[in-house]
């Protein structure tokens, strides 16, 4: 069940009727405070004011999914005071695909996954490091290749390293990368394969912006040999999690629910085929008989559940998430 999000009720306050404050205006202080979100001017905070838009979107799909007719909610989160065409801009678009159409899906040959663990979470295991934040930067390309690399290195050494999202960001433009401007995950392992290794957020940490290049050889906390693509199948990347650990993949953002998802099974028959965003997969599972896979994202903790979402799994490759999928080998 969703949390009850919204109507602060002044049940302790006695207000004159000349001086009532509506409820809407101390849902947006409170928000505001929550955020810690401040405005150059009283124009700037007008034009906010989309939250209100924001607000009701939200609570117009809350009924539904209410009512059983939606498998997952929405919520406030940082991105509410943002309209869908900001957001797109600012925190969308960081994976460069390899197509600029629409990836036909295929199921390809059937693989067996009888055998496989029916639920898998790699954060129990200790394989996932804390949810990054990109801030408004398209930098999800590198955030997705260090958590990938981060449950590999876990895997090797018995030690979690949140690894330097920074270093490929400053340091891989040779190797096809460009920083905020976007970048891919295969690129991200060749450059660490190359250079002979990559240092850890503690050495070299991240600020929203590409710098000059700083890598110091001396500091390398991991190595890469090469990396794999995983086969463009739900049924091969269900294989790769369970037996791999957390996994590199793209999918479409472009919705507005992804800018407002808070919790359950994110179901969008209006997603695309065509990929513009990163994240790592770190596990699957079924809720309420739906499946889904879990992915880690880079947007914060305020964003989804706790920095997660819970993404519709064997829904004919909802959102393209089996389009891009890799992992490095250690």
């Amino acid at each position: 069940m969703r949390p009850f999000l919204f109507g602060i009720l002044l049940t302790s306050m006695s207000i004159p009727c000349f001086a009532r404050i509506s409820d809407l205006d101390i849902e947006w202080e409170t928000y505001r405070q929550q955020y810690r979100k401040w405005y150059v001017s009283e124009t700037e905070e007008t034009k906010r004011q989309i939250w209100k838009e924001n607000l009701d979107f939200i609570n117009q799909h809350n009924e539904k999914f209410d009512k059983g007719e939606k498998s997952y909610f929405m919520g406030l989160n940082s991105f509410s005071d943002l309209s869908h065409k900001e957001f797109l801009q600012q925190f969308a678009g960081g994976f460069i695909s390899t197509s600029d159409t629409d990836i036909t899906f295929t199921s390809g040959p059937s693989i067996d996954t009888s055998g496989l663990p029916s639920e898998v979470d790699w954060r129990k295991e200790g394989w996932v490091g804390p949810v990054g934040n990109q801030f408004a930067c398209g930098s999800c390309w590198a955030f997705t290749a260090t958590g990938a690399l981060e449950g590999q290195v876990k895997n090797k050494t018995g030690k979690l390293i949140v690894l330097s999202v920074q270093q490929l960001m400053d340091c891989s433009e040779k190797w096809g990368n460009h920083g905020c401007e976007g970048g891919m995950m295969d690129s991200a392992f060749k450059y660490v394969k190359e250079v002979g290794g990559i240092e850890s957020d503690a050495t070299y940490p991240y600020t929203p912006k590409e710098e000059s290049c700083k890598f110091n050889k001396t500091a390398v906390v991991a190595t890469v040999k090469g990396y794999k693509d995983v086969p463009k199948s739900e049924q091969s990347l269900m294989v790769a999690v369970a037996i791999v650990g957390p996994i590199s993949a793209a999918l479409d953002a472009t919705q507005r629910s992804f800018q407002l998802y808070k919790g359950g099974v994110y179901d969008e028959p209006n997603c695309k085929s065509q990929v513009d965003h990163s994240l790592v997969i770190v596990g699957y599972g079924v809720l309420d008989g739906k499946k889904y896979w879990i992915a880690k994202n880079s947007w914060g903790t305020s964003w989804g559940n706790k920095g997660y979402i819970l993404l519709s799994k064997d829904k004919n490759n909802q959102c393209g998430i089996a389009n891009s999928l890799s992992y490095p080998i250690m």
